[in-house]
């Protein structure tokens, strides 16, 4: 098993917007945010390869964006 430094570098980006919104989310009681930031925290362990971890990480950050927006 070898890793892409590129792919784990990445990977820590929507981990740490995921952190940050989970955490706000929870703070603020908003369930919303906070399952959005969970999410965003676990998928780059799934995520097999750098399109896959970027089209994700978009996908759900605009998922939670349009969720919010719509007022859940």
């Amino acid at each position: 098993m070898s890793i892409d430094p590129l792919w784990l570098f990445l990977s820590l980006i929507p981990s740490g917007v995921g952190l940050v919104l989970f955490m706000y989310g929870k703070k603020q009681e908003q369930w919303t945010l906070a399952v959005g930031g969970l999410v965003l925290m676990v998928y780059p362990y799934f995520a097999t390869s750098i399109a896959t971890l970027i089209g994700v990480g978009v996908a759900i950050g605009l998922a939670v964006w349009c969720a919010v927006r719509a007022g859940w």
